[in-house]
C-alpha cells in the first residue's frame, strides 16, 4: 500500500501540512486545534487557574481523541510520577491516538520547564530570576539544552518557557519567572535559553504575550493599560528577540486586557505585530483555559464557541490545556457559515507544519520515550554553577567570608530547602499536595550546607519564625542565638506556592515591599544585639531593606534551585567568589516603589515636587565581590555616528584586587534630547568577564544606531538625530566611564529587520560573549 504525500520526509514540512489538511473533514480538522489532559479528573489541588472549577467538565480520554488531538497536557507533570513510569505513559497514550482514530497523527506532548522539567525527580534548576542575575547566556543555553535532552528522551515535543515578562512592578507575584526589568537583559538571555531548547529539538513557548507584567496593582490578571510606546519600547522586544535570535517557534498569549482588548482576542497582537509585522511562522497556544476566560472572566463572549471564534480570529492556534472552547460548538459555527473554515485550516495548517517538522507524521514513526536519569551529575553541575554564579554580593563590612568559630544560622528559610526553588519547581507546584513523596531530589538547606562547609565551626540554629505568618514566639530564641554567637547569619525570604499558597510566584501578589510576616521585626531584633549580622535574603522578588542597612553584609539570592545551600555556602565561607548582579533594584522603602530603572527624569527622585524619593537602596546590575574592578580608557570609534551606522565602544577593566573574579561590564546610553521621553539612562550591552588578580582587559560593545531606536510621535520605530551619551561601569548609578558621540543624518525608520543585539568582544576571543 502506497503511503500518503504527507508520511514523506523527503517533502516540505508545509506541504506535507497541505496535503493532510486537504484529506481531513472538519471534525478531524478542529480536533487538531485541541489538547487533552489525561488526569486532570483526578484533580488534587490547582496547579493552573481555576483548574478545579474547569476540570469538572473534562470527558474521557477516549472521548476526548475521538477525531485526534492536538496536544497531551503534562503527562509527567500533573501527578508524582517515574521517568519510568511517565515513559510508558507517554506511549501509551500516544499508541492509542494512533492507533484508534482514523488518521493516526500522534499528538506533540507539552510540559513546564521553567527551573527544568517540571516533574518528580528531575533536576529543580535556579528560578529564571536567578538565571538573570548570572548575565551569562551561554550558561543559560547550556542549562536549556540539558532541559531538552531530557524531555526529548521522555518522549516531550514542547516546553512552556521561558517567560519574557519585563518586570514592571516588584509586587507582582511572578516576579520570579522573569528575567528582570530590562527589556536587553531579558531577551538576551531568554533568546540564550530558546536557543538551548530548539537546537535540542524541543519547541520552546515565549510567554506571556503580552503585558501581563503591567497589571494594575501588580494584581495577577488584572487589566493592564500601558501605551502603545511602553508596550513596543519595553515589552514587545524580548518576543522579536527571542523569534529572530533563538528561533522559537511557540507564543503563548497572556491572560490580561490591553486597554480593554484582551490578548486571546487581540488580533492587532497576535497576527498584526507577532505574524505580520514580524514574519513569525510557528504555532500560537493559548495560556491555561484563556480561551474560556474571555466569556467567564472578560465578558466578550456568551458562549464557549463564540469564545473560540474570537480567538481563532485573533490569532489562536490550539487550545490548552483542554478543549473546552475548539471543539464541537466551534464546529457548528463553521458549518453554519458564522466562522469562516479557511480560519480553522489556517491554524490547523501551522500546527500540522510543526508536527512535520518534529517527525510525527514521518511513515517509520513510533512513539519513543525512554527513562533517564532526571537529576544526573551533568544537571546537579550545571544547576550549582548556576546558583554560584547568581548570588549577588549587595553590601560587605568585611565579615565575610566567614571567619568565625561561633555562628548562628537563624531566620524562617535557614533550614528550609524549598525556600530555594520556584514556584514552577516540581516541589513547590505539585508536590504539596502529596507529602508522602518529600520534595524529590536532594537538596541539603542552608544551615546544612554551612555545617558541610564550614566543619570545624561550631553552628546553632533556630528559625525565629515563619516566612509570613504573624508569629513573633520564636524571636527570644534567635536573638539569644545570635548574641552567644560571634557573628549572625539570618537567613530570610520567601516560601513560592500558588494562587496565595505561597508568599512569592502565580497569584502570589504582594500589598507592598516589606518582608513577608515578621520578618522585618526578627532583622530588627536581631540587628540589636550586637553580633554582626550577615542578611541573606532568598526571594522571588526584591524586598525594602532600607531598615537593614546595619548589617555586616547584604547577600541576595533569587531561588536559586537545588544546589542553592552550597552554592551558598561556598561563596559565604570564600571558597567561591560573589560575581552576580541584580537584574532588579533593591528597594530602600516599602512604598517608594515599584519604579524601574527605565524611567525618565520625572520618574525618579523629583525634589521639590514631589515628597517620595522612589530611589533604590541598590540599583541596577550592582553587585560586589571579595576583589575589585577599576575602569578607565573608555573611547569611541567614531564622534559622528550615521543614523543607520555603528560605534565601538571600547573600555579596560583591570581586577584591583588580590583574587580572581567576575566582572560584569555594564554599557549604558542616553539619548541627551528626544521627541518623546526617553530614560535616564538603558542597558545597551553587557559582558561578564573573568579576571585574575592584577589582570586587566578591554572589552568592546558593537553598538549599532538601531539599539538606540524608539517609538517616536507617530508611534513609528525610528533613530533620530542627536546626542547619544555612553557610560561604562559597575551598574546604572556606578558609571565612571563616559563619552559622547552624534547621530547624524535624517531620522530613519528602524523596522523588523533592525539590529537588536550588541556584540561584545575582548582580547583572545575569537566570538561575541554575549
Amino acid at each position: 500500500m502506497t503511503e500518503p504525500t504527507w508520511r514523506d520526509s523527503a517533502l516540505p514540512a508545509a506541504a506535507r501540512a497541505e496535503a493532510l489538511l486537504a484529506e481531513m473533514t472538519l471534525e478531524e480538522k478542529v480536533a487538531q486545534l485541541g489538547s487533552a489532559w489525561p488526569g486532570n479528573e483526578q484533580l488534587n489541588g490547582n496547579v493552573a487557574p481555576m483548574q478545579d472549577v474547569f476540570a469538572r467538565g473534562g470527558v474521557p480520554f477516549e472521548q476526548a481523541r475521538e477525531n485526534g488531538i492536538g496536544h497531551l497536557t503534562r503527562v509527567f507533570g500533573t501527578a508524582p510520577v517515574s521517568a519510568a513510569d511517565g515513559a510508558a505513559r507517554v506511549e501509551a497514550l500516544q499508541r492509542e491516538i494512533v492507533e484508534e482514530t482514523r488518521l493516526g497523527i500522534p499528538a506533540i506532548v507539552h510540559e513546564e520547564c521553567l527551573t527544568g522539567f517540571t516533574t518528580y525527580g528531575a533536576t529543580v534548576y535556579p528560578a529564571a530570576l536567578a538565571w538573570a542575575a548570572t548575565f551569562d547566556p551561554e550558561l543559560v543555553e547550556r542549562m536549556a539544552s540539558a532541559i531538552a535532552d531530557d524531555m526529548r528522551a521522555s518522549g516531550v515535543h514542547q516546553g512552556l518557557s521561558p517567560v519574557l515578562d519585563v518586570v514592571r512592578d516588584y509586587r507582582w507575584g511572578r516576579v520570579e519567572e522573569t528575567l528582570g526589568e530590562d527589556p536587553y537583559l531579558v531577551g538576551t538571555l531568554g533568546a540564550a535559553y530558546v536557543r538551548g531548547l530548539e537546537r535540542n529539538g524541543i519547541v520552546a513557548t515565549l510567554k506571556h504575550f503580552a503585558g501581563y507584567s503591567a497589571s494594575r496593582a501588580a494584581r495577577n490578571h488584572a487589566p493592564v493599560s500601558i501605551g502603545q510606546r511602553e508596550l513596543r519600547d519595553v515589552i514587545l522586544p524580548p518576543f522579536e528577540m527571542a523569534i529572530r535570535e533563538g528561533g522559537a517557534r511557540s507564543v503563548m498569549n497572556a491572560y490580561v486586557d490591553l486597554d480593554g482588548v484582551p490578548a486571546a482576542a487581540n488580533a492587532p497582537l497576535l497576527t498584526g505585530i507577532l505574524r505580520d509585522e514580524w514574519g513569525f511562522e510557528g504555532v500560537v497556544v493559548s495560556d491555561y483555559w484563556a480561551i474560556a476566560f474571555l466569556g467567564s472572566m472578560h465578558r466578550v463572549a456568551d458562549s464557549t464557541g463564540q469564545a473560540g471564534a474570537l480567538a481563532l480570529a485573533a490569532g489562536i492556534d490550539v487550545e490548552l490545556p483542554d478543549t473546552l472552547c475548539y471543539g464541537k460548538e466551534l464546529v457548528e459555527l463553521v458549518r453554519s457559515g458564522e466562522v469562516p473554515e479557511s480560519l480553522v485550516d489556517r491554524a490547523v495548517g501551522r500546527l500540522l507544519r510543526q508536527k512535520a517538522e518534529l517527525g510525527l507524521l514521518d511513515a517509520d514513526w513510533a512513539p519513543r520515550a525512554r527513562p533517564v536519569d532526571l537529576d544526573s551529575p551533568r544537571n546537579r553541575a550545571i544547576a550549582r554553577e548556576l546558583a554560584e554564579k547568581s548570588v549577588v554580593l549587595l553590601a560587605n563590612d568585611g565579615t565575610l567570608p566567614l571567619r568565625a568559630k561561633r555562628i548562628a544560622v537563624v531566620g524562617p528559610c535557614a533550614d528550609d530547602p524549598l525556600a530555594f526553588m520556584g514556584c514552577y519547581s516540581y516541589p513547590n507546584h505539585v508536590l504539596p499536595r502529596y507529602p508522602e513523596y518529600g520534595i524529590g531530589v536532594d537538596a541539603p538547606s542552608l544551615l546544612e550546607s554551612l555545617r558541610a562547609e564550614l566543619p570545624d565551626a561550631v553552628i546553632t540554629s533556630a528559625a525565629g519564625c515563619p516566612i509570613r505568618d504573624e508569629d513573633r514566639s520564636g524571636f527570644a530564641e534567635a536573638v539569644e542565638a545570635a548574641r552567644d554567637a560571634d557573628v549572625c547569619i539570618a537567613v530570610v525570604g520567601d516560601r513560592a506556592g500558588l494562587f496565595g499558597e505561597g508568599t512569592s510566584g502565580e497569584g502570589c501578589d504582594a500589598p507592598d515591599l516589606r518582608l513577608p510576616g515578621v520578618q522585618d521585626e526578627l532583622l530588627t531584633e536581631l540587628l540589636a544585639t550586637g553580633t554582626p549580622v550577615v542578611v541573606v535574603v532568598v526571594s522571588g522578588r526584591p524586598y525594602a531593606l532600607g531598615d537593614h542597612t546595619g548589617a555586616a553584609a547584604l547577600v541576595q539570592a533569587f531561588m536559586p534551585g537545588e544546589e542553592g545551600g552550597p552554592a551558598l555556602a561556598g561563596v559565604l565561607s570564600g571558597r567561591t567568589n560573589f560575581g552576580g548582579r541584580l537584574p532588579v533594584q533593591v528597594p530602600r522603602v516599602a512604598g517608594a516603589q515599584p519604579s524601574t530603572y527605565l524611567q525618565p527624569p520625572l520618574g525618579g527622585n523629583s525634589e521639590g515636587i514631589s515628597n517620595l524619593d522612589p530611589s533604590p537602596l541598590f540599583p541596577f546590575g550592582h553587585g560586589i565581590s571579595y576583589t575589585t574592578f577599576d575602569y578607565e580608557d573608555l573611547t569611541l570609534s567614531a564622534r559622528e555616528v550615521p543614523t543607520d551606522g555603528a560605534v565601538e565602544v571600547s573600555v579596560r577593566v583591570r581586577n584591583s584586587g588580590d583574587r580572581a573574579g567576575d566582572e560584569v561590564v555594564q554599557l549604558y546610553f542616553s539619548d541627551v534630547l528626544a521627541q518623546v521621553t526617553r530614560p535616564v539612562r538603558q542597558l545597551a550591552g553587557f559582558a561578564r568577564v573573568t579576571l585574575d588578580a592584577g589582570e586587566a582587559r578591554t572589552v568592546t560593545f558593537r553598538l549599532h544606531a538601531d539599539r538606540l531606536a524608539f517609538t517616536g510621535l507617530d508611534l513609528r520605530r525610528i533613530v533620530e538625530p542627536g546626542t547619544i551619551e555612553v557610560f561604562a561601569g559597575r551598574s546604572a548609578d556606578d558609571l565612571p566611564c563616559r563619552a559622547a558621540f552624534e547621530l547624524t543624518g535624517p531620522v530613519r525608520e528602524a523596522g523588523h529587520d533592525r539590529v537588536l543585539t550588541t556584540p561584545v568582544q575582548s582580547p583572545g576571543e575569537t566570538s561575541p560573549v554575549s
